[in-house]
């Protein structure tokens, strides 16, 4: 019997709305459709609304997962626009929140990952994880979510001795927990079961759709921004951009395993090695010429790139803000066919959608 099923657009399986229409004969999907749109707030036109400050906390509520990451993506335009060059400890601190924010998203795709399997105690083992490194987030900028850490010219708050001996030592506890993560992740049968030769995307069709990030990376596309094209001083710091080839749900989950390893060294890396400089050029307000240019950076979830305008005034051009899940959204139907209905959940959350950043 053929069926169309309706996955979204409100499903416990995703945290945010999005409707993918499942074409299938029995259990088995045969094609897939998706509708994105149910999120839009119209951010890019208020940028234009706004002034340089202003917009940093507007697109700072752009995700609530990976918000240094559009405010670090929009100061670097604003900063090559203007001329402007940030001062090695500046550059330091935003790696390091980078790499705490890539942590939590990590740690928390790994969770909701376990919790649609239904493996709930793996589940609790990974948000604990992510509670210390929201801790660790507050402690370092004095918020949980929206860190407010990036400035155009820099970074807004400074570590001092206490601070850095807080972030080692709770590193130091997480790397000893994430094992266990690490070893029923790799070793379990019941992960094993779920996720092995599940929604797989071939490195072929990867590069057709033009997949990006972890999701990317699990298909065999090498395309880490932080190694290809650099910024904030990452090509100090020594760590691998991690690859796989089989392009299942479980590489995907490999893939993110392994980068919380590198994510660790390089916040390690830059706590020992931060540069005795000014974190800023200074808080007023910056007098920015008319300029244009596309900024790249590699947030948790992939590519995120925007291409700002400025006029020479007060308010921006033009801000166009372009998100990895955009591309990553393309890849579902061909994810989902010949697959089962009970996997469709699983392989949707599989590319660690934003569908707050996509429809902004």
């Amino acid at each position: 019997m053929s069926y169309v099923v309706p996955l979204g657009p409100y499903h416990p399986a995703l945290e945010e709305p999005v409707h993918v229409k499942l074409f299938t004969e029995g259990e088995e999907i045969k094609n897939a459709k998706v509708y994105i749109g149910y999120n839009h707030r119209g951010i890019e036109k208020l940028c234009e609304e706004r002034n340089h400050i202003q917009t940093i906390t507007l697109v700072e509520r752009v995700c609530g997962i990976c918000s240094h990451s559009h405010t670090l993506a929009y100061c670097l335009a604003v900063e090559k626009i203007a001329g402007m060059e940030v001062p090695k400890r500046g550059d330091y601190l935003r790696v390091i929140t980078c790499e705490l924010e890539r942590l939590h998203s990590h740690f928390l795709w790994l969770g909701l990952a376990a919790h649609i399997i239904g493996f709930d105690s793996l589940f609790m083992m990974c948000f604990e994880k992510r509670e210390k490194i929201m801790d660790m987030l507050e402690t370092l900028s004095g918020n949980r979510v929206n860190y407010a850490m990036n400035i155009i010219g820099g970074a807004r708050r400074d570590i001092n001795d206490e601070i850095e001996k807080d972030l080692r030592e709770k590193l130091s506890i997480l790397k000893e927990d994430f094992k266990a993560i690490f070893d029923i992740y790799a070793n379990d049968k019941t992960v094993a079961l779920r996720t092995k030769g599940v929604g797989v995307l071939t490195n072929e069709d990867a590069f057709i759709y033009g997949a990006c990030g972890p999701h990317g990376r699990a298909s065999g596309m090498k395309d880490d921004v932080r190694k290809v094209d650099p910024y904030c001083s990452y090509d100090d710091f020594d760590f691998k951009a991690i690859v796989q080839a089989e392009g299942d749900v479980f590489s995907r989950a490999v893939v993110r395993l392994l980068e919380i390893e590198e994510s660790i060294k390089i916040i390690e890396q830059a706590l020992d090695n931060i540069p005795d400089t000014p974190i800023n050029l200074g808080m007023k307000m910056p007098k920015v010429p008319k300029g244009e240019y596309f900024s790249r950076i590699e947030a948790p979830r992939g590519e995120v790139s925007y291409y700002v305008v400025s006029n020479g005034g007060q308010t921006n051009g033009r801000v166009n803000i372009h998100v990895p899940t955009f591309k990553n959204a393309a890849t579902v139907p061909v994810m989902l066919k010949d697959n089962t209905i009970a996997d469709a959940g699983l392989i949707v959350a599989s590319i660690d959608p934003c569908f707050s950043c996509l429809d902004r």
